[in-house]
């Protein structure tokens, strides 16, 4: 599956749950290097998804991204299915 294909699946998972905010991160010159490509917020906790297909890595610069989201108090996480997006807002319920 394309990274974009799972990108539309999560947005429109996302559309349905109430109380939840969340926005697609553009890169190119407008956006920040390393940013995960969906920022969420949902019952007061920042969630980051850096959005990947089977068999691919985040690149050094995600990785360093997510590992100072989590350390700062937020949850940043590499994701290559629905299903894990479905498991991570599950632990906030």
């Amino acid at each position: 599956m394309k990274e974009q294909t799972l990108i539309d699946q999560i947005k429109a998972y996302l559309n349905g749950i109430p109380q939840l905010f969340y926005w697609k991160e553009h890169g190119g010159i407008y956006g920040t290097a390393g940013i995960p490509d969906i920022i969420i917020c949902f019952k007061g906790r920042f969630i980051g998804l850096e959005v990947k297909a089977k068999g691919r890595k985040a690149t050094v610069l995600q990785q360093i991204t997510i590992n100072k989201i989590n350390k700062t108090g937020g949850t940043a996480v590499v994701i290559y299915s629905l299903d894990e997006v479905k498991e991570l807002l599950n632990k906030f319920k």
